[in-house]
């Protein structure tokens, strides 16, 4: 099989930025264009083919009664909400056409390590990302203190075992979103030397 020179790919690669939720407007995918992110989300290392993720989609029809149970949940976490907070609660998942919500489903029992599974996870979450931009769309993935809440977790679709990679809120975009600082890869990369048998380290 040839491999071919991608220019495009490449300087996608090199500039992708997420967007911020808020920013992220209407249109979003339809149906069948959700049922081809995932489809693209899916293509990610998989060591022993064990497809250890879910998805659970979430359109703004719900937006109100999910937001309305985070502010119910949270409240018994922190009292009562000021006006402030509990707004910000109820429009969690109003800030975007759509939320898809990417759960770690571990198969505990099988060889390969949980962690193993685990980062097969977030792999799909940027690729679920990669495939919004590729088809014209934006998006952000978030977390957020409800991914790590037993109760809300679970009202929010996650099993008994599972927890919720993140939640990768998709739309159009409405601005350019303006560039972070980027790491040093420099100063992240080293080069392994081993050390000859017989010699003190």
């Amino acid at each position: 099989m040839e491999i071919k020179d991608l220019p495009e790919l490449k300087s996608f690669l090199k500039t992708r930025r997420s967007h911020l939720a808020a920013t992220l407007v209407h249109p979003g995918p339809d149906q069948a264009q959700i049922s081809e992110l995932l489809e693209m989300a899916c293509r990610v290392p998989d060591h022993g083919k064990i497809s250890p993720w879910r998805f659970v989609i979430y359109d703004n029809s719900q937006a109100d009664s999910i937001g309305e149970k985070l502010a119910e949940i949270a409240e018994k976490r922190q009292g009562p909400l000021g006006e402030n907070t509990k707004a910000m609660e109820l429009e969690r998942f109003k800030r975007a056409p759509l939320v898809i919500g990417v759960l770690s489903s571990p198969n505990r029992e099988h060889k390969v390590p949980v962690w193993e599974q685990e980062l097969a996870v977030g792999a799909v979450c940027v690729s679920l990302l990669n495939a919004c931009f590729s088809m014209g769309f934006a998006g952000q993935w978030l977390t957020e203190w409800y991914a790590f809440d037993d109760e809300a977790a679970a009202h929010l679709g996650a099993r008994d075992g599972e927890r919720f990679a993140g939640f990768i809120h998709i739309g159009s975009p409405s601005v350019v979103p303006n560039e972070r600082p980027r790491p040093d890869v420099a100063q992240l990369t080293e080069y392994f030397q081993s050390v000859p048998s017989g010699v003190d380290a």
